[in-house]
């Protein structure tokens, strides 16, 4: 026998066992527990860990399966392949009860997960790794026991309960809000679209996840009591200096002995509209700016060619917080799109979530606070 024949009956019986494997696909991996506050507060290590293991799996065979069916030429070949990847379990695509859990104890450290979504994203592992930076411990290695054993220290509930009052609402919303500059500076305010925004920012949270742990629930009717994630107070001390780390999308505050006292995923430029380099200082901070527009100085939006004023608010293009930098035109700010923070690019200037912003800011000194640019 050749060897090329000993190839095809090597690869004849990989074939063979690849099919029976595929036609007997392993079973679903074990969903997460229901989102109530005590599935939240009970959820471990171990079994969050478990799920993980299982999620990647049957990711992988999933992948296997599509490039299986995308590599196959004959028409019957493809269709066995396609449904070979049918009979593969889809993992359940929903917040974890472990995540939202820790991602609320992140936060309550400062060590800012940006929106609490209960997802394992990159801004959950930016969290955990400056979560270790701050503790002192190795930065790489993520969400291990030792960091786990750190975190969960804080036994207080990572969910709390809250009455919602009328002025929640009946708050100052605008439901429908143009992209166009134009005309959005023609309102008065940029406000949340609705209660469930407002209430999900208060709450550091993610829309789909506040309704995901209140189903049912009517957010236009005062009185109703809700979950939602208890992340505890500001950062406090004062901040001396803060770098802004292009290269990990992430921003830093330390105080005077160097001590990091907060950390938070941040949008930094783009290719088109780079941030600027160096060292500057901070001027001031202002909450709830109106937004100038100027496509001579800055960038154009659309066909808007001329300078525009924005009213302010949290859905304006900066957000509910503005924090001027020494260099003209430059700012630390706020975002209408919380969930996007180091997904996307901005226009030169750093964005992070309003309520991170908002942390910043309280602690900040005017004309003496220092703020680096570092690749």
């Amino acid at each position: 026998m050749s060897v090329v024949s000993k190839c095809a009956v090597v690869a004849l019986g990989l074939l063979v066992s690849w099919s029976a494997a595929a036609a007997e696909p392993r079973p679903a991996p074990p969903p997460p527990s229901e989102l109530t506050s005590q599935a939240v507060d009970a959820a471990d290590f171990d079994g969050w860990r478990a799920r993980s293991e299982a999620r990647a799996t049957a990711d992988a065979d999933r992948k296997t399966a599509a490039e299986a069916v995308a590599k196959a030429r004959k028409k019957k070949d493809k269709a066995a392949a396609r449904e070979r990847l049918a009979k593969l379990p889809k993992p359940e695509d929903g917040a974890d009860p472990f995540l939202v859990r820790a991602q609320v104890l992140l936060d309550r450290a400062h060590a800012s997960p940006g929106v609490i979504d209960g997802r394992d994203g990159d801004n959950f592992k930016k969290a955990v790794r400056a979560f270790r930076e701050m503790r002192g411990m190795p930065i790489d290695g993520g969400l291990d026991p030792e960091v786990w054993a750190a975190l969960s220290a804080d036994t207080a509930p990572a969910l709390k309960p809250y009455v919602i009052y009328s002025e929640d609402v009946n708050g100052r919303y605008e439901d429908k809000l143009p992209a166009d500059y134009a005309k959005l500076a023609k309102l008065k305010w940029l406000g949340y679209r609705d209660a469930v925004e407002m209430l999900s920012e208060r709450f550091h949270m993610d829309p789909p996840l506040l309704r995901a742990l209140n189903p049912g629930v009517d957010f236009k009717t005062a009185g109703v009591t809700i979950r939602v994630a208890d992340v505890g107070g500001f950062a406090e001390g004062t901040v001396r200096r803060v770098t802004v780390d292009k290269k990990l999308g992430e921003l830093r505050a330390y105080d005077d002995a160097d001590k990091i006292l907060m950390i938070a995923p941040a949008t930094i430029g783009s290719p088109d509209t780079p941030s600027p380099e160096g060292k500057m200082t901070i001027n001031g901070a202002f909450p709830d700016p109106h937004y100038i527009y100027d496509p001579k100085k800055n960038f154009q939006q659309g066909k808007n060619t001329r300078k525009l004023t924005l009213p302010p608010g949290p859905n304006g293009p900066v957000g509910a917080m503005w924090i001027d930098l020494s260099k003209p035109t430059y700012g630390i700010h706020g975002t209408p799109e919380p969930s996007q923070i180091s997904k996307t690019a901005s226009h030169g200037c750093v964005r992070l979530t309003n309520w991170d912003a908002a942390e910043l800011a309280r602690m900040i000194e005017p004309k003496v606070t220092e703020v680096e640019f570092v690749d």
